[in-house]
């Protein structure tokens, strides 16, 4: 896409959430933000909650979110989120939670992520990261479409925000072998994976879904010190440090990583269009898939954005999380 294409706003790198939020209502919305009991995913829900939004808090560790949710209240002087219990890794905790929600939604904020120093995998045989980062999400997002379709219909749109990262610049879809089977595994090109499969969700969600007025982008927070760290091995810890000391990116606060998020989840320049991958609050320009890291870090690459592999993508997700195709 032509750079005079893309879709720009008045932020950047060191615009935080309240920025983005200046002067906005959220009176109304409905939000669900995954990995919302630290990291971007309290700082996304307490800028949502202090606009106004009725936000739910999806987690893995109940104490963990209920703090949270007791923290955002304080902080912000309106009603404490609800907290529900979420985990990605599990399919039927996912379809649990899918079931039991009976209400129109707005916001779906894919934020949850982990990433682990060896290979671990799920019940399913399914690599972990994969499965947390990109089938997890996939499931909650296709359970929720018609609650979402719903929150369209009052609203004028609903959107779904898919956080990517740059690693994703690192590797793109292994469709021969999605859960390392066969090759060595190696927890960086596995993260990347995830998160090309992030990206490419959005591409084909919006596809299958902006004509019932749901839209879905993806976003790319930068690099901030977060807990998604602490099972880092020494070879990722190098690994980040090197790209820092490149000038690939600088850390940002958790308010101004989580800034791209709330971009794409209530400016209006993304107002009912989807498929775009967002970076320091704006759409990032597409480079070559031989494209360099270090030259080009608030780029996205053009697998991460390609059409037929995330119909591929789509059709094997669904194979795998709803046994059909």
């Amino acid at each position: 896409m032509p750079a005079s294409e893309l879709i720009t706003t008045p932020f950047s790198h060191a615009s935080t959430t309240a920025d983005v939020l200046a002067g906005a209502s959220l009176d109304g919305v409905r939000a669900v933000v995954t990995g919302a009991s630290s990291g971007l995913g309290v700082e996304t829900a307490r800028a949502l909650v202090s606009a106004g939004a009725e936000v739910v808090l999806a987690v893995r560790n109940r104490r963990a979110g209920e703090a949270a949710a007791a923290g955002i209240a304080t902080a912000t002087g309106r009603r404490a989120p609800e907290v529900r219990d979420l985990d990605l890794a599990d399919r039927a905790s996912v379809a649990r939670f899918t079931d039991r929600w009976d209400d129109p939604l707005h916001l779906l904020i894919n934020n949850a992520g982990i990433v682990t120093g060896g290979l671990e995998r799920t019940r399913e045989g399914w690599e972990l990261q994969l499965a947390t980062n990109h089938l997890g999400h996939f499931a909650l997002a296709t359970g929720l479409v018609d609650a979402l379709r719903r929150g369209a219909a009052e609203r004028g749109e609903a959107r779904v925000v898919a956080l990517s990262s740059t690693a994703h610049m690192r590797a793109g879809v292994d469709f021969d072998d999605l859960h390392f089977d066969r090759r060595e595994y190696d927890p960086q090109i596995a993260y990347a994976q995830s998160k090309t499969a992030n990206a490419l969700f959005a591409v084909e969600a919006t596809r299958r879904w902006s004509s019932d007025g749901v839209f879905t982008n993806a976003v790319n927070p930068g690099g901030i010190r977060t807990g998604l760290q602490r099972h880092f091995t020494e070879r990722q810890r190098a690994s980040l440090d090197a790209a820092e000391a490149a000038g690939a990116f600088a850390y940002k606060t958790p308010a101004q990583g989580a800034a791209t998020t709330i971009v794409a989840a209530v400016r209006p320049e993304f107002a009912r269009t989807g498929g775009h991958y967002l970076d320091d609050g704006r759409e990032a320009c597409t480079v070559p898939n031989d494209a360099d890291l270090v030259r080009h870090p608030h780029g996205v690459k053009q697998w991460a954005l390609d059409p037929g592999l995330a119909r591929r993508l789509w059709t094997v997700s669904e194979e795998l999380v709803h046994g059909r195709s």
